[in-house]
């Protein structure tokens, strides 16, 4: 089986859980560059790494970012959300300290996020497998 396509395990529970994350620098400002989006890369893959997840994808532009992430069942989205924000402001406002100034007012990150969960079977597919169970009363 291709290293992609493993299924984790947990010590009571099985799993395959990703999600895709955008981040958008406050007022879409123009901050990030090449190495600024390398710095960032390295940074998100250490803080998965603390959530026992893992950076799958990692992109950007200018003005926003686009992360896929594979993540365990007992992590909180929201969670992991705020803590790769937090953490990649902080960190890359020390390691590139001449974009810190297009930073508004000491913000990199817009307070809101796109996640949507992706991955597996269609619902379709689901819901047509779960109606094919068979009922025992």
């Amino acid at each position: 089986m291709a290293k992609d396509q493993e299924i984790r395990h947990g010590r009571h529970c099985v799993f395959k859980m990703h999600v895709h994350l955008v981040f958008v620098t406050k007022y879409r400002r123009h901050v990030l560059d090449g190495n600024a989006i390398e710095h960032l890369s390295s940074i998100f893959s250490k803080v998965c790494g603390d959530f026992e997840a893992t950076l799958k994808e990692f992109d950007g532009e200018d003005d926003h970012v686009h992360l896929l992430v594979e993540y365990p069942p007992k992590a909180s989205v929201s969670k992991l959300v705020n803590s790769l924000k937090g953490v990649s402001s902080r960190m890359l406002r020390k390691i590139r300290p001449d974009i810190a100034d297009r930073y508004w007012r000491g913000m990199l990150w817009s307070p809101s996020y796109f996640a949507s969960s992706c991955g597996g079977a269609p619902i379709s597919i689901i819901r047509q497998y779960i109606e094919g169970q068979q009922t025992q009363l």
